[in-house]
């Protein structure tokens, strides 16, 4: 296979993977800078924390914050349109006898709906819908929480 312009398109760059899988491609930008493409063309840049850039610590608590905010933004929005929105997601980045990584992962809503029958009903399902994301349906907190193994391969030629 033969390696991709990191210039090109990023249309041109991936082919949709198969139904059910989801992939990436990094591509290094620069020194410690990298640009993530999906298959829908959507790109990203990240680097290791000495700039304005997002780290990829901090893209996965993105990740886990957006993931389940998709999902109660849905079951809640039904009833009534939040007047704010608000998710913060925190952890400590430790380093100890397991090697670098998160603890004490939080997360917290921060919504406000409308006062009314309507923001009534969405204040009373808001609880069950942050329970059923972060039991059931956000697939990147399920995967963080639950033991899932991650292969490294390196490609050849």
């Amino acid at each position: 296979m033969e390696p991709q312009d990191a210039s090109a398109p990023a249309a041109e760059q991936q082919a949709p993977p198969p139904e059910g899988r989801r992939a990436v491609t990094i591509h290094r930008t620069g020194p410690t800078r990298y640009r993530a493409v999906n298959a829908r063309g959507g790109e990203i840049e990240f680097s290791h924390g000495a700039d304005e850039q997002f780290t990829p610590v901090e893209l996965l608590l993105v990740a886990v914050g957006g993931c389940t905010s998709v999902d109660v933004d849905i079951l809640t929005s039904r009833r009534a349109e939040p007047e704010s929105f608000e998710v913060l997601v925190e952890g400590e980045k430790v380093r100890d006898d397991e090697g670098n990584h998160l603890s004490g992962v939080e997360v917290t809503f921060r919504i406000r709906f409308p006062e009314g029958g309507a923001g009534d009903e969405a204040r009373r399902v808001l609880p069950d819908a942050v329970q059923r994301s972060h039991e059931r349906l956000c697939t990147v907190s399920r995967t963080v929480e639950l033991p899932t193994p991650v292969e490294f391969r390196i490609a050849g030629d």
